[in-house]
């Protein structure tokens, strides 16, 4: 758990390590707030969650928002960008080449498969796995790798990630099964 792995950094013997991370007691909130968050960015199924990110997003990239110091500002962009990488690090596989995608999409769906089988699930992912997957490209994949590119983070980069994207959705739409 975060609590038990902060209580372990604040221990005597991490001293010269958080000595490197935070020189005041502001930088360890801040650190330990990005920490919270990220984790926290990774769960995609919460929808109040889901909606707190979108408006953070909406403000750090809003031209029109001067009201803020310069500093804020630039936390919140950073904050809000790390929080994406993460979403993106956990779903990384959906834009690359399909051949990628389709490894690990067998793997996930082989492991629901026998969570299904052997009582863990509540349904058979066989039966609508193609619509999910379209689903899933058109409400996270698609629009992460949107703010990706809007972000610039990772430079040119950015387009093939959201080319990839697209393309293994039509991939389904053309192929539909696993």
């Amino acid at each position: 758990s975060l609590k038990q792995s902060f209580d372990l950094l604040m221990q005597e013997e991490y001293s010269n390590l958080r000595g490197a991370l935070f020189s005041c007691e502001e930088d360890l909130e801040r650190f330990r707030q990005l920490v919270v968050n990220s984790v926290m960015a990774t769960d995609i199924f919460d929808k109040e969650l889901k909606e707190l990110r979108r408006e953070r997003w909406r403000k750090a990239f809003d031209q029109n928002n001067l009201a803020e110091s310069q500093s804020l500002a630039v936390n919140r962009k950073a904050t809000i960008v790390i929080e994406h990488l993460i979403q993106a690090s956990d779903v990384a596989h959906t834009m690359q080449h399909w051949n990628i995608y389709r490894k690990w999409n067998e793997r996930l769906f082989h492991e629901m498969y026998e969570a299904y089988l052997s009582g863990r699930a509540p349904s058979d992912p066989a039966t609508n796995w193609a619509k999910g997957e379209i689903g899933f490209f058109d409400g996270y994949i698609i629009p992460l790798a949107k703010k990706l590119k809007e972000c610039g983070v990772f430079g040119v980069s950015s387009d093939e990630y959201l080319n990839y994207a697209l393309a293994n959705r039509r991939k389904w739409e053309t192929e539909g099964s696993v």
